[in-house]
C-alpha cells in the first residue's frame, strides 16, 4: 500500500498485534513500489494484504502467492492481468462491505438535511442575518412521507436501506441486479431508472462507474426531477453527464450534493463552486480516521480464516467484470 502510514492508520495496535499472531507478517517493511527488495519479499509469501496506491503485481512477482486481503473496495486493483491470477487459483478479499457504512451513512445525512433544505436555509440566514418567516421560509421542508430514490444495489445502496427503515420514507430503487423478491425482502419499491429520477424527492447514487454506467444519468433523466428535488452522489463523477448536469444547476431548478465529480476536482472556474444550490464535499464520504479501523478488523478476520484454512466471508470474483485502474479505485 502507498503512503506507508496506511498500515499504523487501518490497523490500531491491538489489530497489528492479532495479525503478528496470526500470520509470520514483517510489519516493518511495507511494498509501496516493485523495488529489488520488495520484489525478493513478494516471491517468499503467500498472503499480500494490500490497500489503496498499491503496485501491479504480476504472478511473476510472486510466485507462492495464493490469497489477497484488500483493504479497499476492489482486491484486483493491486492485481496484474487478475483473470490470470484467477485461472492459478488466486482468492481475494475486499473490504467492501466495511467502507459501505460511512458511505451510507453520509448518505443518510445528506438526505435527512436535504429534506430539511439545511444548506439552503443556513445559506439564507447568514446572508439575511434575521429569522425567517417559518411558514413561507419552510412550508415545503420536511422528511416525513418523502421518497427517496437509489441507483443501484451495491453494497452501500443496502446499508442505506437499513438505516432508511429508522424513517417513514417511500424508497423506491433501480438496479438491473434488483429481484422483486430482493425488493420484498428489503422493503423498497422496484422501478425504471427514469421513474426514481421523476418520482423521487431525493436521488442517490450508488451504482459503480463501469462502461455501462458512464454518463448513465442525462439530460432526460434530470429533467425529470421535481423542482427543488436534491441529486445526492457519493458513487463517482463520471456516472453523471457533466454538462447536463451543470445545466441543470446553473438554471437553480433542482438542488445537488455531491461528494464526486468529474473531474475531481472540478476545475478552479467550473460555475458550481458557486451555486447557492450545490453542496461540494471532497470525497469524503469513505472511510477516514477511526472509520478504517473497521477495514483493519474486517481484514483481520479475513486473514483468520486464511490462516484456519476457511474461505474468505468477502470473496471478490477477479474475473466478473473487466475494469480499468481508475475504475477499480
Amino acid at each position: 500500500m502507498n503512503p506507508e502510514n496506511l498500515v499504523q492508520r487501518i490497523f490500531t495496535r491491538d489489530r497489528a498485534g492479532q495479525l503478528a499472531a496470526l500470520v509470520d507478517i514483517d510489519d516493518a517493511h511495507v511494498v509501496t513500489d516493485l523495488g529489488p527488495r520488495s520484489r525478493a519479499v513478494l516471491r517468499e509469501v503467500d498472503l499480500v494484504i494490500a490497500g489503496w496506491g498499491a503496485p501491479l503485481i504480476g504472478v511473476d512477482d510472486a510466485p507462492r502467492l495464493r490469497a489477497v486481503v484488500y483493504a479497499g473496495g476492489v482486491a484486483s486493483t493491486c492485481l496484474r492481468e487478475p483473470e490470470i491470477w484467477a485461472a492459478r487459483g488466486l482468492t481475494a478479499s475486499n473490504a467492501r462491505a466495511a467502507n459501505a457504512v460511512p458511505v451510507a451513512e453520509y448518505a443518510l445525512a445528506m438526505i435527512l438535511l436535504a429534506g430539511k433544505d439545511a444548506f439552503g436555509a443556513a445559506a439564507r440566514f447568514r446572508r439575511e442575518r434575521m429569522s425567517p418567516e417559518r411558514d413561507n421560509d419552510a412550508a415545503n421542508a420536511g422528511n416525513l412521507g418523502r421518497t427517496v430514490g437509489l441507483v443501484g444495489f451495491s453494497q452501500v445502496a443496502r446499508v442505506l436501506i437499513q438505516l432508511l427503515r429508522a424513517f417513514r420514507f417511500d424508497v423506491v430503487v433501480y438496479s438491473p441486479e434488483l429481484t422483486d423478491d430482493l425488493a420484498r425482502e428489503h422493503g423498497v419499491r422496484r422501478a425504471e431508472l427514469a421513474d426514481v429520477f421523476a418520482v423521487s424527492d431525493v436521488v442517490s447514487l450508488h451504482q459503480p462507474l463501469i462502461a455501462a454506467t458512464r454518463g448513465q444519468i442525462g439530460a432526460g433523466h434530470l429533467a425529470l426531477m421535481p423542482d427543488g428535488a436534491t441529486l445526492i452522489n457519493t458513487a463517482r463523477g463520471g456516472v453523471v453527464d457533466g454538462a447536463a448536469l451543470r445545466a441543470e444547476l446553473v438554471s437553480g431548478r433542482i438542488r445537488a450534493i455531491l461528494d464526486v465529480t468529474d473531474p475531481e476536482p472540478l476545475r478552479p472556474d467550473d460555475p458550481l463552486w458557486d451555486l447557492s444550490n450545490v453542496v461540494l464535499t471532497p470525497h469524503l464520504a469513505g472511510s477516514m480516521g477511526s472509520e478504517l479501523h473497521r477495514i483493519g478488523e474486517s481484514c483481520v478476520a479475513e486473514v483468520q480464516r486464511f490462516a484456519a484454512g476457511e474461505p474468505f466471508v468477502h470473496m471478490e470474483d477477479l474475473v466478473a467484470r473487466t475494469l480499468t485502474r481508475e475504475e477499480r479505485r
